[in-house]
């Protein structure tokens, strides 16, 4: 472990997830999350959310702390979802979240319920901002109502700017340092686009 990062409101405010010495893990920091969580307000409460790329789980953690219902986090490196499969172990009231190990775009590919809110953070540096946006815009889980919250690295914004241009409606943006966070909806001729 090379760290801690620290749950900053609700039924676990101030526990702290340990942060594993993985070279693609980039937990979202507490000011990221504070910003999105005042976006998303009372959203959070009794919502169904699904953190892709869960990696330590700080944002769908944050949402059960919070009073999600319901909380799938999808990680494909399986140290990484052993590791929340045993921090919740430890927790209580953490009945309602799940650890999927699976690939973020493969789980996509899937049969799911709808979620009300899904949390895309996949590591920088690769252009998986895009390709998960376009994932989630056939994805059974995202419909018209879904809130999508990315981050993405400076250096990546021109191809998602024109992502998000082309099939979303961006509700939030803000930059914070080299990162971008954007709170999306998917416009509504997108979704099913690509379906015959």
């Amino acid at each position: 472990m090379t760290g801690k990062i620290r749950i900053i409101s609700g039924q676990w405010r101030g526990r702290r997830i340990p942060v594993s010495d993985h070279p693609e893990l980039r937990p979202t920091g507490d000011r990221a999350r504070e910003t999105l969580f005042n976006w998303l307000g009372p959203k959070v409460i009794g919502s169904r959310c699904l953190d892709l790329f869960a990696g330590s789980g700080a944002l769908g953690l944050e949402a059960a702390s919070r009073g999600a219902a319901e909380v799938i986090l999808v990680e494909r490196d399986a140290r990484l979802a052993g590791a929340l499969r045993e921090l919740l172990e430890q927790w209580p009231g953490s009945h309602g979240v799940r650890v999927e190990q699976a690939d973020a775009l493969q789980w996509l590919g899937t049969k799911q319920a709808p979620v009300d809110i899904v949390f895309a953070d996949p590591p920088f540096g690769r252009g998986m901002q895009v390709g998960t946006l376009e994932s989630l815009k056939t994805a059974s889980c995202c419909t018209d109502q879904t809130l999508v919250y990315v981050e993405s690295e400076l250096d990546e914004e021109p191809d998602l700017a024109a992502a998000v241009e082309r099939d979303w409606v961006c509700l939030k943006h803000k930059r914070q340092g080299r990162v971008v966070l954007r709170l999306l909806k998917l416009a509504d001729s997108a979704h099913g686009a690509g379906e015959i």
